[in-house]
């Protein structure tokens, strides 16, 4: 005990040093464990929440940053603490306390595994989102006095795996194609409901269906100009799930909001629930918006035509209905109800705006669009009508004629489907049709 004490004066400033050392180590091993254990829906719920939030949305936008400045200084710090461990070991041993000396480097060994790296990661693990808020603004501090130094670190990352890994490549791309046809030749039938195998054709199908086929057209959504308030979003009946913000004097859109996150809106800081919108063009595959949308973090995407402007927006809620419904339809969503309705034996009412795709699914047509054919029946109606369609106009395809039964409303048509060899006649034009 006489020996502990006389010889405090070697290990005691150094032991208080490598606590620090074990807590800044603490600090930035459950930092990582924590914003990189957050979910999508995590950090897209942080776009739009509180001022640290936001922060930590903003900190998980680029990981590479992030995970290079938390990377940097756990490195820096630990080797701080084990040239310190060694500094008093060394002071412990020139003054003979072998045994002293010994037990310190153990001591030290697991002080900084248990604490600096175990016990934090463990928590962060447990506790992600109140953790990664509460070390938002520490965090941010050290990335940004990182940044003058982060293209160096680069550029010799660069060099390292041009040097040791120089003929690495890239594994070859299976096609979709492949992949449909292995699931539709693989015996699944034991192991794989009807449904599910029905998902895998969907998810597979996302690198062929183009963003306009599953987009909702501009006017189907509720659009508003600044200054963003409730007052604004109540004029509008029913508001729906989503709510645009557009910029001034245009129909370009910037922000947009998901009100279904929220269960109170206060009406003095609705602009900060707002998130940055992305761009898609309209000839982009369903797989590249998904992409995209997951590497920004984004919920909503802004279609845009050859000339830049907007056309409609497509949702992550409204990707995720393709992929998981069995039969998914844009028309059903926009309109919140089953677009085609067989109304007799044959004979079916089709909304417009139902995509060729849908509609072969359900009259059991097999058809598939072509990267430059059409893809709705009103787009279909106006290719082969050669004129807006107006009320008796007809036109066949496929093997069934079409029959504008409804053209009066804006943006909307309905149209009677039959096929050829049906001789019952076409129902009274006078008739009122039901939406039922």
């Amino acid at each position: 005990m006489s020996e502990f004490f006389t010889s405090i004066q070697l290990w005691l400033p150094g032991t208080i040093a490598m606590c620090v050392l074990v807590l800044a180590s603490g600090f930035f091993s459950s930092s990582e464990t924590a914003l990189f254990s957050l979910t999508q829906e995590d950090i897209r719920r942080f776009r739009v929440g509180t001022a640290a939030q936001r922060v930590v949305a903003q900190l998980s936008h680029n990981p590479d940053r992030l995970l290079t400045a938390v990377l940097f200084w756990n490195l820096l710090i630990n080797l701080s603490y084990f040239a310190i461990s060694v500094v008093v070991s060394q002071n412990l041993i020139r003054n003979h306390q072998q045994f002293a000396a010994g037990a310190f480097g153990i001591f030290g060994m697991i002080l900084i595994i248990v604490g600096g790296e175990v016990l934090p990661k463990s928590v962060a693990v447990v506790f992600p989102r109140q953790l990664s808020v509460l070390f938002s603004w520490p965090l941010v501090i050290a990335v940004r006095f990182l940044d003058p130094i982060s293209p160096a670190l680069n550029r010799v990352t660069r060099m390292a795996r041009r040097t040791f890994w120089p003929h690495l490549k890239r594994e070859p791309i299976l096609d979709a194609d492949d992949l449909e046809r292995a699931v539709d030749l693989t015996n699944l039938e034991q192991h794989v409901a009807r449904h599910e195998r029905q998902v895998l054709h969907n998810i597979l199908d996302l690198s062929e269906i183009r963003v306009e086929e599953v987009m909702r057209p501009r006017g189907s959504y509720v659009s508003i100009e600044p200054p963003f308030s409730l007052a604004a979003v109540g004029h509008e009946s029913p508001p729906g799930d989503c709510v645009v913000l557009q910029e001034p004097g245009t129909e370009e859109i910037s922000e947009a909001m998901l009100l279904l996150q929220f269960a109170h809106l206060p009406d003095d800081s609705l602009v900060q629930k707002t998130e940055p919108v992305i761009y898609v063009p309209w000839t982009a595959s369903l797989a590249y918006a998904l992409h995209l949308m997951t590497k920004k973090f984004s919920h909503v995407a802004s279609v845009v035509n050859e000339y830049g402007e907007n056309i409609g927006i497509v949702t992550y809620d409204d990707i995720m209905d393709t992929v998981l419904s069995a039969e998914p339809s844009r028309a059903r969503r926009v309109l919140k109800r089953e677009p085609v309705l067989e109304v007799a034996p044959g004979k079916y009412h089709v909304e417009g705006m139902t995509t060729l795709r849908y509609l072969a699914r359900r009259l059991d047509l097999d058809y598939e669009p072509e990267s430059d054919g059409l893809l709705t029946v009103a787009g279909m109606l106006h290719e082969e009508l050669e004129h807006l369609p107006q009320n008796g106009d007809e036109c066949e395809w496929l093997g069934f004629r079409f029959r504008v039964i409804d053209a009066s409303r804006r943006r909307q048509l309905r149209v009677m489907v039959s096929r050829l060899e049906t001789s019952t006649p076409w129902p009274n034009e006078n008739e009122e049709v039901s939406d039922e």
